[in-house]
């Protein structure tokens, strides 16, 4: 088999990289008849040089590769018919803007594998970047809160050098007294859990939080689903039911909207769940929030003041709760700061690829180049041979040709 590394060509171009040159090294040990190649890139967070000293050939044209692997979706006009392709397509919740993506994926009869749908056989995920995104994003969060109300400045942390960096950072501010509502408790609300203790920042209980107005330190309180989502017909909380029927439910988490200063959004949403909070909410008299660190970054999702994905670069830009309408960051006192960089490991790039890779070349590969067993690889494959697999088929009104959204 070989195995070809894509150059992220979505732009801004992606730092990340599916596996290190050390990875490739390692795979190749263990697989003496697996080949590794390498388009060349310039943007990398490891270069190409770095790549040919562990022996990983640099190659152009992935024409012959069996297997391709990238990070971010892949343009349409880069996609090589009947190959297997394995990256991150967001595409499963029928993301108006990669529409086209699958169609030609179907068109040119390839293979799509997405790490999003890689789990165990208790449907966890066995790959992905969401530490990194929640380490970033609360990260980010906090630094937007101090340059909201300029009380601390903190380093971008794509200016870090790595995790370390931006850990020392965070412990040499001294942060004044405000209230952080953290939803989710997955691997991304895992990344922001170990932000908050870095940070110093205390956990209270849901009763301290909202019993208490004010504390004389930085809190936190931590929301699992079952917190902020209520049974319509008043049955108890279950979190496989709410999976499975989220549209059961109706959303209590406007109780906290009065109590919070910065909102770190790191949970899973479906569609067919409830939102957080409405537009209309946003203009209550007793809405506090004033910061929202949304890593999920679901546009107008479950936080209508996500407007877009901001950048890296520009990371920041204020929600107009009168208009409805995005305003130039930290402009007026009545508009809401919204922090929603969708690529949030990109800032620590070779920390987010190391700890990827791993995964990726112990848990994955394997399946790839060998057995799939359990079938890991199938549950996964989104597109084969021109057709949505059966897993998939509720996309076929997206990718329909007469398929209009809105």
């Amino acid at each position: 088999m070989k195995i070809g590394i894509l150059r992220e060509g979505k732009v801004p171009p992606d730092k990340r990289v599916p596996l290190t040159p050390q990875q490739c090294k390692s795979l190749i040990n263990i697989y003496p008849r697996l080949t590794i190649v390498v388009q060349p890139s310039p943007f990398r967070c490891f270069t190409d040089d770095e790549y040919t000293a562990k022996g990983i050939a640099l190659q152009e044209d992935l024409s012959d590769c069996q297997v391709l692997l990238g990070v971010k979706e892949v343009p349409v006009d880069q996609l090589i018919a009947g190959k297997t392709y394995l990256f991150f397509s967001h595409t499963i919740k029928k993301q108006p803007y990669n529409r086209k993506l699958l169609q030609t994926i179907l068109q040119k009869e390839i293979r799509l594998v997405d790490y999003e749908l890689l789990t165990d056989k208790q449907g966890m995920r066995l790959i992905g970047f969401g530490r990194y995104a929640g380490l970033v994003g609360s990260y980010n969060g906090i630094r937007t809160y101090g340059k909201r109300y300029n009380r601390f400045e903190l380093k971008p942390a794509h200016l870090c050098a790595d995790m370390n960096e931006m850990r020392k950072e965070l412990k040499a501010v001294k942060l004044p007294p405000f209230k952080i509502a953290v939803t989710g408790t997955g691997r991304v609300a895992n990344g922001v859990m170990e932000i908050m203790e870095e940070a110093g920042i205390t956990r209270v209980s849901i009763a301290e939080y909202l019993s208490q107005d004010q504390f004389e330190e930085a809190v936190y309180v931590q929301l699992a689903p079952g917190d902020y989502n209520i049974h319509k017909e008043g049955m108890p909380f279950d979190l496989m039911h709410f999976f499975n029927h989220p549209h059961e439910y109706d959303g209590n988490f406007k109780r906290f909207c009065p109590q919070t200063d910065l909102l770190i959004s790191a949970a899973y949403w479906d569609p067919k769940a409830p939102v957080l909070f409405t537009r209309e909410d946003m203009r209550a008299d007793d809405y506090r929030i004033k910061v929202i660190a949304d890593i999920t970054c679901d546009i107008e999702g479950s936080i209508p003041s996500t407007l877009r994905a901001t950048t890296i670069d520009e990371p920041s830009y204020d929600y107009n709760p009168g208009s409805g309408l995005e305003e130039v960051a930290f402009s007026d006192d009545q508009n809401i700061t919204v922090m929603a960089v969708d690529n949030l490991p990109c800032e620590l790039p070779k920390d987010a690829s190391h700890g990827f890779g791993n995964r990726l070349m112990n848990r994955i590969m394997p399946n790839i180049i060998g057995p799939d067993r359990n079938q890991l690889i199938q549950q996964a494959t989104i597109a084969e041979d021109g057709e949505l697999t059966p897993r998939f088929a509720y996309l076929a009104d997206y990718v329909a040709e007469n398929h209009f959204s809105g």
